[in-house]
């Protein structure tokens, strides 16, 4: 269990630099937004072009990658929408259960969907060196490139949330994202 909780470390360490790099490309995806715009509004105003294709590329771009790169670590910090109805209500072993579950039937095998279908089309974008058809646009077969980076890392995420899961259901202290957060028992004036 020690080598499975150490590999689970390494992935959620990597989840979450990467996550911290997809908060940096946030704030310069805001900046190269702000800059298009008085740049585009400026330049009318002189009577030249200041703006350019690329900067909206580039601003979509960086979306692409916070959206796809930014999931592991969403992930790992339990942050994704989930309807909690049922579910915060159960005790922790129930919840540890129900992400094991739900990341064999359900993560694993949509992660696996995701790169079989992205996968032709992600190599006959680099088997031409795909281009954008604006003027002054960007290469778009390294951006389509991160959908199956995404997937394979949403996979090892998954792996690693179950092992932590599975660390808590045996009884390993600080392990598992459900391991510290009992639901309270709630008290009621008879309502």
């Amino acid at each position: 269990m020690t080598i499975l909780l150490g590999l689970a470390r390494a992935i959620d360490a990597f989840s979450t630099a990467l996550g911290k790099l997809m908060w940096w490309l946030a704030a310069a995806m805001v900046l190269i937004g702000a800059y298009n715009v008085i740049t585009r509004y400026l330049g009318h105003y002189l009577g030249v072009q200041l703006s350019a294709n690329v900067y909206l590329e580039m601003q979509t771009y960086a979306f692409d990658l916070i959206f796809l790169l930014g999931a592991a670590y969403v992930l790992s910090v339990d942050g994704h929408v989930r309807v909690d109805i049922v579910y915060s209500r159960l005790s922790a072993r129930a919840r540890a259960w129900i992400d094991i579950f739900g990341t064999f039937a359900f993560l694993m095998p949509f992660c696996v969907f995701g790169l079989y279908f992205c996968y032709g089309y992600v190599e006959r974008s680099w088997s031409y060196l795909e281009q954008s058809p604006n003027p002054g646009g960007l290469p778009r077969y390294p951006i389509k490139a991160m959908m199956l980076a995404a997937f394979a890392m949403l996979i090892l995420q998954g792996i690693s949330q179950v092992i932590k899961n599975i660390a808590f259901l045996r009884g390993v202290p600080g392990y598992g994202e459900v391991a510290e957060s009992e639901p309270a028992t709630e008290q009621t004036d008879g309502l």
